[in-house]
């Protein structure tokens, strides 16, 4: 009964068959290449980590910089701030910041695993609040929905 566990963990990860090993690659910041969305500096490291914390944290694999068993990387494509609501005055009552990665997934021992696919998420905060006073707080709540995604994309199979 215990030979089993190696392949799941009480996360609820299914760690696929003969991975050890997980590599995330740097996720490059590709989001001012989207027309209406602004590059922020730092953001491709912080994404990364924050990917690497979850898969160390959620799994039972080792982080490795070369030759991963499961490989994950990709791009940030957007980092939007748009209005959400408006005022009598025909101004902005609230604003929302929104990030979205596209992830690639390989998982080297079963290509029938590999995927790529946009993950995206949003915090609203109210216009008398600047983007610099909430921004640590909102890539913070952001990351951890985006990369509890992609978690559960690629290792949560239910």
């Amino acid at each position: 009964m215990l030979m089993g566990c190696k392949f799941y963990s009480f996360t609820g990860a299914s760690i696929p068959d003969g991975a050890e090993t997980v590599m995330v690659n740097m996720f490059v910041n590709n989001s001012a290449n989207s027309i209406g969305s602004t590059f922020e500096a730092g953001l491709d490291r912080d994404f990364t980590n924050a990917l690497q914390e979850v898969l160390i944290n959620q799994t039972n694999l080792q982080l490795t910089g070369v030759n991963g068993d499961l490989i994950y990387e990709g791009e940030i494509v957007e980092y939007r701030v748009t209005p959400t609501t408006a005022t009598a005055q025909q101004t902005a009552a609230q604003n929302r910041l929104t990030i979205s990665i596209n992830v690639r997934y390989f998982n080297t021992n079963n290509e029938e695993d590999d995927f790529e696919k946009r993950f995206s998420y949003f915090y609203d905060f109210p216009d008398t609040q600047l983007l610099q006073n909430v921004k640590s707080e909102a890539h913070e709540i952001i990351f951890e929905r985006i990369t509890q995604d992609v978690f559960n994309e690629s290792l949560a199979k239910w």
